[in-house]
């Protein structure tokens, strides 16, 4: 058996797991539509691991700190555990090259389109991508997980 034998679908946060606040860390803005439960409770029945990709670039920007993440993270998972929904994994990419915050505002491999993110997520919980979806509202996002399944099988 392929030690990469979980499936996952790899959300993207802003605009489509909730809707897109721009630079939101504001846990009371933070919803999560009734059509999306719906759609996560029948991939969950599937046995998809649910991993959350997003670009933070607010960080390098100095619109909010890495730690102003967890509150968020926190609403999202508060709001999914109503509906006994749980998000396996959460992974984010802080930079920005055009960011203000020094140590941020650098090329990296994780900024999507690029699938960093992906890859190291699909490593660190034994992910088999070719069994796996990238679930997003922007080409950016379908560009990352094209990208994660083209390193994956080559």
């Amino acid at each position: 058996m392929n030690e990469y034998s979980r499936k996952a679908v790899f959300i993207d946060k802003d605009g489509t797991l909730i809707p897109n606040i721009p630079y939101n860390i504001d846990p009371e803005r933070i919803t999560i539509e009734d059509e999306t439960i719906e759609g996560l409770r029948l991939l969950k029945d599937e046995g998809f691991l649910f991993i959350v990709i997003s670009n933070q670039s607010g960080i390098a920007k100095g619109y909010f700190k890495e730690m102003d993440l967890e509150q968020v993270w926190n609403k999202i998972s508060a709001l999914l555990q109503r509906h006994e929904i749980s998000i396996d994994a959460f992974y984010y990419c802080p930079h920005e090259p055009n960011g203000i915050v020094e140590q941020y505002a650098v090329e990296c491999d994780c900024r999507k389109p690029l699938p960093g993110m992906i890859l190291k997520a699909a490593s660190q919980l034994k992910i088999d991508l070719s069994q796996s979806w990238m679930i997003g509202d922007i080409l950016n996002d379908v560009e990352a997980g094209n990208r994660a399944v083209f390193n994956y099988i080559n």
